[in-house]
């Protein structure tokens, strides 16, 4: 699988048979021009998953690419055709197998109100959870980690990180953080990984062999 990280929550994966973009959000950047995408996913509403005014481009530029989303993204896809996911589902998409897992956000205060949330499995290897920490149905080799967020503290991160012992955990929902804690919070997960895990931190718009 080749993986392209454009910041934040938004990656690239490329499994040979087909390419699907997760959460093109409004903190992430080089996505614009991707063209001979199968599928854009989305896991949720927030706009640094799901950016509105880059996405039409996006589309056109991407004729063929089937626009994936959680219930909640419904209302702002007005203008868009796409499908809606809902958790227990799987998804064939260009030869890649993809289920949707979660249901729900984490929960950010008690007076937020929780909306929808999905995430992504894909070929049963590679999790991307969105905004939760939901667990996987089987063992993943690749956890796109979120790493900071208004909803989690690092230590509910490394539990999460516990919980599901990957081959390669690769932070991602960073955008919130400034340099030196980004650098903190990677230090953090390199000292408390469990043992069999390599974390990867990726350059943003290069693609790496994961």
């Amino acid at each position: 699988m080749e993986i392209t990280h454009f910041g934040h929550s938004c990656v690239l994966l490329d499994t040979g048979s087909a390419r699907l973009l997760i959460d093109p959000g409004t903190w992430s950047e080089g996505f614009e021009d991707l063209t001979g995408l199968d599928a854009v996913l989305i896991t949720h509403q927030h706009v640094d998953h799901l950016d509105g005014a880059r996405l039409p481009a996006l589309l056109r530029g991407n004729p063929g690419a089937r626009l994936i989303v959680d219930s909640g993204s419904v209302a702002e896809l007005t203008d868009h055709d796409h499908e809606v996911a809902a958790p227990g589902e799987t998804l064939e998409v260009a030869g890649a197998r993809v289920e949707v897992l979660g249901g729900d956000h984490a929960v950010i205060y008690p007076d937020v109100p929780v909306i929808p949330n999905n995430a992504y499995l894909v070929d049963g290897t590679y999790l991307h959870p969105g905004d939760s920490f939901t667990p996987p149905s089987t063992q993943v080799d690749v956890l796109f980690l979120p790493t900071s967020a208004p909803w989690l503290k690092i230590a509910e991160v490394i539990d999460y990180l516990r919980a599901v012992v990957p081959r390669t955990v690769v932070p991602i929902h960073q955008a919130v953080l400034s340099t030196p804690g980004q650098q903190l919070h990677y230090r953090l997960l390199e000292n408390l990984r469990p043992h069999d895990t390599t974390v990867r931190v990726l350059e943003p718009g290069k693609a790496t062999s994961l």
